[in-house]
Parts: C-alpha cells; structure tokens; sequence
C-alpha cells in the first residue's frame, strides 16, 4: 500500500517497490527472514523514484532520499542517519534528502530501548508485539542505528555497481563511488542515470562495508539537512498541519488523581457561534470549535467541573510518601562485596538528600491531528513511538490498529514526553465524533498541569571510610516510584495514569535507581530501591533517574572527601581503577577549568558520570548573590561519547543536556497542591535565560570505541558540580534540588 497525499493520484511502483527492505547485509537479511514479509503502511514512491532497500531511494534525476527511522526531535537524527548512510552510499551530500519512516516491523529496533534496563524494555516489547518497538530514545546513541544505515548505504552502493559493471562489461566489485558517481578508472557513470537498472539487481551475498579513508562524510560536521526548513518555517509541526474543513478542539482535564468529569455551565455555550461542538468523556471534556482560541476560550466559559474519588494529591502527602517508603523492606538493585559486615558496630558517615518533580517543558504541548476517511484514522502527531500511539488511537474508537495509520512529524521538543500517547487517543475520538478532520491543543498550562513529571526522589546515603580516609563500603537507600513501569502501563498496558500509579506501586526495577552505583573501584557497594506511590504521574525525562541518583552521589562524595581531608579531584582520581575515560574526563576538565582544589571560596566543584556508553565530568563556578540568587558564571565539561560520528551534534547535544541540568538545577520546583499542579506558565518556573547562562566550555575527546548516547550524557553531573562549589564559595551544602537558598 503507497501513503497519498490528500488529493494526489496513485502512481505505478515497480515490484522492488511493493517491498520496503530486502536484506542489506546479515542484518537485514535476519530481520527479513524472522518478520512478516508485507508490511503496511508502505515507503512512498514518486514519479522517476527507486527503491533501493527500506531505508534508502534513488531518483533518476540524483535525488538520494534516505528513511530515517529516528523521529525528529531536535537532537540530529535525521542528519546522522543520513549521514552514516550516504557516506557507504558514496552520495554527495547536496543530493541527499530526508523522510521519516513509516509505520512498520521493518524499523523495529531493539538497541533504541538500550537505555532501558532489560526488565523494562523487554517487557515493552513484549507488550506491544514480537519484533522490538519503533521508538526513537531520549538517549540519542548513533552506535544504536550505525551498522543497520551503514548497511543499507553498502547495499545499495553495491546494486549500483552491478549495474555500472555491466554496462562497462567489468567486475563490479572493481567498481566504487565518490560524489553520487559510480567510478572505474576513468569512466563515471551518475547516480541517476543507474538507478533504474541498479534497483532490479539482488543485493549480493557478501557485500563489504567501506574501509578507505578517503572521500568519507563521515566524522565531518555536515549541514544539518533539518535546518534550513525551520529557518525558513517550512517544516510542518504538528500545529502546522492544515486539511480541508478542519475543526480545532481545546481539551481540559481535572485534577490529578482518580478524577472524573462531572459538569459544564452548557448555557455558556449558546452564545458562541464559532463553537461546533462539546464532547465529553470519563475523564476529560473537549471544546471543538473553527479556530483553537475559540474552542479554548469557550472552554474556560463552560468552566468544567470534575469529581476525584479519594484524596487529591499534593506535594505535602508525596514527600511524607517517600519518606514512609524507607520504613519498608527495599529491594537491593546492586550487591558488591558484603556491606553488611562492613557496617556492624562501625562509624558510619550519613547524608540524605532530596530531588522535587520536575516538569518536561516542551515548547511544544500536546497535540494531534486526526481524520477519518473511508474506514480509516490518519493520525498527524509528534510521537516518539508510533506504534503505541496508532494502538491507543485505535483502541480508543475500536478500530483495528492495521486502520490507523500514523505520519510522524518533527516533535517541537520532548525530554520523554512525546512517549505518551493520550493526546492520540483524545484527537481519534474527537475525530470520529466530529466526521471532520479535527486538529487537537493543549493549551499550555492543560499540558504542565497533566505533565508526567520526572519523578521525585529521597536519598539516604551511608559510607564507612578507611583509617586512611577511604570508602570501605557505601550504601545508598533510594526512595522514588519506578518512572518507566509507570510508563510502560500506561503507553503498552492501556492503563490510565492513576491506573498505572497503582500498578507501578511496588515495581522495582534497575531503571528507578539508575546511576546509584558509583562509577568508581569500591570494594563493597550496596543500592537498595523503595518504590512509592506518591499520587502523582511520573515517566520519562531527560537524563532519566541518573537526575537524582547523581546529583545524591556525586554529592556525597565531596562530602566524604571534605572528611577525608583529601581534595575532591584527587579523592576521585584514587578510586578511578579499572575507569580510564572516565579519568581522562575528570583529568581533563581539572585542567579546562583551571581546578583550584575546590577549597573554601574557590566557588569551584566537581562531580563526573558515566551512562549509555558516554561519560563526563563536569567543573562548576558558582556563588550566591547578594540578592540571594545562585550565580553560575562558567560550567566546564570534558566528555568521551565514543566515536564522534558528526563533531557539532555531538557537541549540541551535550552542551543541551548541560543547559538542561542546569534548569533543572536552578528553576523553580513543581508543587502540587489539591490536586493541581503548579506553576501553570513557563515563566513561573524561573528557567535560566540567555542572560543568565553561564560560559560554557566542552571538550569532547576523540574516541574509537563505538558511539555511546549524547542526549542524556550532559544532564545528571550539572546540578552536583554547581551543589559543589557553592558549598566551596559560601560554606552552605545544598542537599534538595532545585538549589534553592531555602533547600539547604
């Protein structure tokens, strides 16, 4: 089946093009052999286009379309992708164009939940269907979709060979191409003028991956092909998107907890002709009207009201929460050595620590698109996960998920949240009630109030040091829910979000306490895990629960090195046995920064991690004001994300994980309160402006080994290191996040 345009007529495709992937390397061939054969939806063929293998397209006029499997966030995925398959391809780089993949087992991928501690992610995939889900990570790890693109690239370079070889009557593996050229001596032969031929060719057996040096695109910071079209505001969003009689629907749900709608003022409606419709359902009640603020403000006319059975949470009850949850027998996720004996009649140094919820912030809110046309939903929406969304959408009117399909859409920012898959569901409902296309908004405080925050944590951390100031045993007691089984109920079980705080109640899983084990050589570790039901939602967010875990360890250690009497960088520099490249970050970044000791008034502090096959280190400046505000002049970073396939998106990414640990760090807490998350707007929560963003130096140091994330990498060591040397420049520890002067 080819996806049309509305309006545009079906064209004729080859029978290579009735097959969105036929074995580019082992790879794909394993992939092609294990999974159903007919897929649906199908890539989209144009006037003149070929389709090579599932992830690349080749016109007879040299346009090379590649199908990027990653959803556009922000963080360079379509670049890369496309990237790593022209270089194998020999493609210039001007003739390369970009288009998200479709819906398909095809694009399943495994290593993009590689984040995820296996016993989530395998019960995700489990959940959603045999293959792994098609799901783009927070994580951003190249190395995860490196061999698939660079095997489609090799593919295809090999079909055109052939059939450069067989018009010059030579060997095509004596064949090569540079520039969109196939070469052989002197002869050149164009892309374009191959590609028909080339298509109708079977990949050969063994098809061998580039090894020369020369002609590469690869490792070169290359145009980002997103860019010019959010320049130029051609890209379509999914607020961008505009079909033929399409109506706009503002929604409004009740406060958090097991919360019901119950009524509207409907006289309030009589009086506006622009609204269409309300509709309302268990627990949300929508405004369809013939422009969003139309819908919106008569939304706010008819002043819903709604019913929550039970107690309304607020962050009093939560924190009383997670401080009842060290009560309980907790579960030990990591077990070095035997920490127990070590502990028995010993001295023991103890420190606890705090992290509040912590709001996604995405530019853009919730929102989707969604038509119904012959038996059929199109869904237009920001989504990280295509497959849960086309499954909530089709749950929700009771169709079959094969009648839904989706179009993915470059996402206006996410940190985890366009995971979630409501506003799917909400817009095919509304769609099918409507008979018209309808175009679904969350105004901006719906989508902070119904945020599926970052989860919140305690920290009780314990240490026995050594006569010669050492760690001899360390435990850390983390209370915090478990975020991604919260999640995985909601987006694969279906469950609603109070639902699945219940359901996630007492999960325990290596995920909620991610980061607890330090990354250095110690003899006796223990972490023990205290899930809580806290009343609030919770899910993915940037950095995932490394945001607390680090932030309570890396501080805990400059607490113990002040008690050791040994500096923080060389109390870190003697445990970092068996860690090079960490220690190379950490040596690396003393010197970027000019390390002082971190000694009363140097306003200097330290801290370093290690995630995803990435690591960190990170030297802060800061200080409090005389208005009593945190000051962050200058954040220095030295990171080792492995093989640097595109030098300046490697270096935006850890430089907006750096940025985003620092709001994290610096803004102000979410509060719930009845029920009602607060603040409502973007400017409540005193995020850090470009004026206040610090001088912000990054190394990122040259690396062989295969590439590790560079989304998250950035995010846990910030709020630590700024923690750090403010107790350095004013003699205060900060032991709560946000760094707030009154969370001392």
């Amino acid at each position: 089946m080819t996806i049309l345009e509305l309006g545009e007529r079906p064209r004729r495709i080859s029978r290579r093009g009735l097959l969105i992937g036929g074995g580019a390397g082992l790879g794909l061939l394993v992939a092609w052999t294990v999974w159903p054969r007919r897929y649906a939806p199908n890539l989209a063929v144009a006037e003149g286009e070929h389709v090579f293998n599932g992830y690349l397209k080749i016109a007879s006029g040299g346009q090379v379309t590649v199908v990027v499997p990653e959803v556009e966030t922000g963080q360079g995925s379509y670049t890369v992708f496309a990237q790593i398959v022209a270089d194998e391809l020999g493609a210039d780089w001007r003739t390369i164009g970009i288009e998200p993949a479709p819906l398909s087992p095809f694009y399943a991928d495994a290593a993009a939940t590689a984040d995820w501690p296996m016993d989530i992610g395998d019960q995700l995939a489990e959940a959603i269907s045999t293959p792994p889900p098609q799901v783009t990570s927070e994580a951003f790890a190249p190395g995860s979709f490196e061999q698939r693109a660079r095997e489609a690239g090799a593919a295809a370079r090999a079909l055109l060979c052939r059939a450069a070889g067989k018009r010059w009557g030579a060997d095509w593996r004596a064949c090569d191409t540079a520039g969109s050229f196939v070469v052989l001596g002197n002869e050149r032969l164009r892309f374009g003028e191959l590609a028909e031929d080339a298509a109708r060719y079977d990949v050969p057996d063994k098809v061998p991956l580039r090894t020369n040096q020369d002609n590469r695109l690869i490792y070169q910071s290359l145009p980002r092909l997103d860019a010019p079209a959010k320049v130029d505001g051609s890209a379509n969003f999914a607020g961008d998107i505009r079909l033929p009689g399409m109506v706009y629907a503002a929604l409004r749900a009740g406060p958090l907890g097991d919360t019901r709608f119950d009524s509207i003022d409907s006289k309030a409606i009589e009086a506006r002709p622009d609204v269409e419709r309300v509709i309302t359902r268990d627990r949300w009640v929508a405004v369809v009207a013939r422009s969003w603020w139309a819908a919106e403000a008569a939304l706010n006319a008819v002043r819903p009201r709604f019913k929550t059975v039970g107690k309304t949470p607020d962050s009093k009850a939560m924190n009383s929460a997670l401080e009842q949850a060290f009560t309980q027998t907790g579960v030990e996720m990591a077990a070095i050595g035997d920490v127990d004996a070590l502990f028995a009649n010993a001295r023991l140094h103890r420190a606890d620590y705090s992290v509040g919820l912590a709001p996604h912030v995405s530019l853009e809110p919730m929102t989707a698109t969604a038509m119904e046309r012959e038996g059929r939903l199109e869904l237009w929406l920001p989504t990280q996960a295509p497959g849960l969304a086309r499954r909530a959408a089709a749950d929700a009117i009771g169709f079959s998920p094969d009648d839904v399909i989706v179009h993915p859409v470059m996402v206006g920012g996410s940190f985890g949240r366009a995971y979630e898959t409501e506003a799917a569901a909400q817009a095919a409902i509304l769609a099918i009630e409507m008979q018209v296309p309808v175009q679904l908004i969350w105004s901006r405080a719906e989508d902070m109030m119904q945020d599926r925050f970052g989860p919140p944590a305690k920290a009780r951390m314990f240490a026995r040091m050594g006569p010669a100031g050492q760690i001899e045993a360390w435990r850390a007691r983390v209370s915090t829910p478990d975020a991604l089984a919260e999640l995985k109920a909601r987006i694969a079980d279906g469950e609603t979000a109070f639902e699945a705080q219940k359901t996630a109640a007492k999960a325990s899983s290596h995920a909620a306490v991610s980061g607890a084990v330090p990354p250095y050589a110690l003899s006796n570790v223990s972490v023990m895990h205290h899930p809580v039901d806290i009343g609030v939602p919770v899910g993915k967010l940037r950095g995932g629960a490394d945001r607390a875990t680090v932030f309570a360890r890396e501080s805990f250690i400059d607490e113990l090195s002040k008690e050791s009497g040994v500096e923080a960088f060389s109390f870190r520099m003697a445990m970092m046995g068996g860690n090079p490249r960490l220690a190379t970050c950490l040596s690396k970044v003393a010197v970027l920064g000019g390390w002082e000791g971190g000694g009363a008034g140097t306003q200097q502090g330290l801290a370093c991690h290690a995630m995803q096959n990435s690591y960190i280190a990170v030297l802060a400046e800061a200080y409090i004001s005389e208005d009593q505000r945190i000051v962050v002049p200058r954040l220095y970073a030295v990171a080792d994300v492995g093989r640097i396939l595109h030098p300046d998106i490697a270096l935006q990414q850890v430089q907006g994980g750096l940025l985003f640990g620092l709001a994290a760090a610096l803004g102000n807490a979410v509060d719930v309160n009845e029920g009602i998350a607060h603040p409502l707007r973007i400017g409540d929560l005193a995020l850090p402006t470009l004026a206040d963003c610090p001088d912000i130096r990054i190394e990122i140091i040259p690396s062989r080994e295969p590439s590790g994330g560079w989304g998250e990498i950035g995010v846990p060591a910030v709020a630590p290191a700024v923690a750090n040397a403010l107790w350095a420049g004013s003699g205060r520890r900060f032991r709560s996040l946000p760094l707030l002067p009154r969370n001392r």
